[in-house]
């Protein structure tokens, strides 16, 4: 049985237009409201699932007062308006609706929406139990299809919200938006909702928005034919195109200049691209991406568009820091240690209680990515049999030991920093051996005397 609607818009064509999309898909509208009073008073008449809320209406009450009784009275809603205020917005956000839709309402997004939203209120009221593996193991779209992928690490409530989170994601074609701070995982969450979902066969495609030159941006995403500028040499296939049939994760997804945030909107829209001097071409893609920027200020500022933010936050996904799941650390720390010991050709049984000690103890401002480089490193450090001290001075206790370094290993640190600044570039302009003043070829002399190897994550 769907869900018994409550439309609150003072609006009358979008409302009865809603009203008639909703309707055609089965669902009951109970009333259409223009005001909280009215509201209010249908809500106390009769009972109502979940409340389509438009944030201006008629009176003195905005969509917000309305939103904050509802989370009283456990009952599910979803903003209508788009509101470009930077101060309305983050109200709106804080009361945490279950997603956005924007004006002109497509039925399309309108259902998902509310799929979305009402499996996320029933989740809400029936909370999570049992770990991570286990509901891994147990998915039905990874063994119907026989996809893989590294699973997220970790038992805390808060990888478990994350991973249900993704689970919903992958059940559906929405757009999702990634949000987290640098070094949470992103990428790895958007892997996992893509081998999770039925497109996990099909192409996942990467692009770095941060990384594309301004001046190619366009003809990287969405392709160009033969001849169309100076060095378009012959004809290029968008990252797009690529990813026809599968899923498309745009990192930093907030560097886009305007101009090509209309473009991409126009993707989002009508799932169709334009080549540069081509034809436009129907494409079907899963859109994922994400950022670490702070997409509402970026809005109030002019940086970024308001309809593109609403159209990719449908379902965003909060990739929580280290220092909210520090229970977790042990668990990665061992991971990443079982993984570089083997690379290194080493064996450890574990880590000391004194080392862990220091990494539960350190705030992790670099994520899990700095846990990763920290272990990396002390794995190259350490001899076994097990991690009995750290390649970095992290703040400690009073009763710490000494983890003083030899030359040659705060020689090996020193070049292991150098190499990550610069993302493990060797030679050329601003690579490590120009950076620390030496040969190119002194300099890999000295990565193959000290056991110092380019980690997987940067090829």
């Amino acid at each position: 049985m769907k869900a018994k609607i409550l439309i609150v818009e003072d609006q009358f064509i979008e409302a009865h237009a809603l009203e008639r999309m909703l309707l055609r898909a089965g669902y009951m509208v109970c009333d259409i409201a223009t005001s909280v009073q009215e509201a209010l008073a249908v809500i106390d008449k009769e009972p109502v699932d979940m409340v389509l809320l438009d944030i201006q209406l008629k009176g003195s009450l905005t969509g917000i007062d309305l939103a904050e009784r509802l989370n009283q009275r456990n009952i599910a809603f979803v903003y209508l308006s788009a509101n470009s205020n930077r101060t309305i917005l983050e109200q709106a956000k804080r009361t945490q609706p279950y997603g956005f839709l924007v004006k002109p309402f497509r039925q399309k997004d309108v259902l998902i929406m509310l799929d979305v939203a009402w499996y996320l209120h029933k989740q809400k009221k029936e909370p999570l139990s049992g770990n991570i593996a286990s509901k891994t193991a147990n998915n039905s779209n990874r063994s119907k299809t026989g996809c893989n992928t590294p699973v997220l690490i970790g038992n805390s409530p808060a990888i478990a919200h994350l991973y249900e989170q993704i689970r919903t994601a992958a059940g559906s074609n929405i757009s999702v938006l990634i949000q987290g701070e640098s070094g949470t995982g992103k990428e790895l969450v958007a892997r996992e909702i893509h081998q999770l979902s039925d497109r996990c066969n099909k192409p996942f495609v990467v692009v770095n928005c941060a990384g594309l030159p301004a001046t190619l941006i366009e003809s990287e995403l969405f392709g160009h034919e033969r001849g169309m500028f100076t060095g378009a040499i012959d004809k290029r296939t968008g990252k797009f195109e690529q990813a026809d049939g599968g899923t498309i994760f745009l990192d930093e997804i907030g560097e886009l200049p305007i101009d090509i945030q209309v473009k991409f909107l126009r993707v989002l829209q009508e799932r169709e691209i334009e080549p540069i001097g081509g034809n436009i071409k129907k494409i079907n893609v899963r859109i994922l991406a994400a950022t670490n920027r702070n997409l509402e200020n970026e809005i109030a500022h002019a940086r970024f568009r308001l309809d593109l933010y609403y159209r990719l936050s449908v379902f965003p996904v909060n990739v929580p820091a280290l220092r909210e799941h520090t229970s977790d650390i042990p668990l990665l720390a061992a991971h990443f240690m079982q993984r570089y010991a083997q690379d290194a050709g080493k064996h450890f049984t574990g880590i000391t209680d004194s080392v862990l000690k220091q990494l539960m103890h350190y705030g992790w401002p670099g994520n899990v990515r700095e846990l990763q480089n920290v272990i990396f490193r002390s794995v190259l450090l350490n001899d076994g049999p097990e991690i009995s001290r750290l390649s970095v001075s992290l703040p400690q206790t009073a009763d710490s030991k000494d983890t003083s370094l030899t030359m040659e290993e705060n020689e090996r640190n020193h070049i292991l920093r150098v190499l990550e600044k610069c993302g493990w570039k060797v030679a050329g302009k601003n690579g490590a051996a120009e950076i620390l003043n030496i040969n190119v070829s002194t300099l890999n002399s000295r990565m193959k005397k000290l056991g110092i190897k380019k980690p997987r994550w940067y090829e």
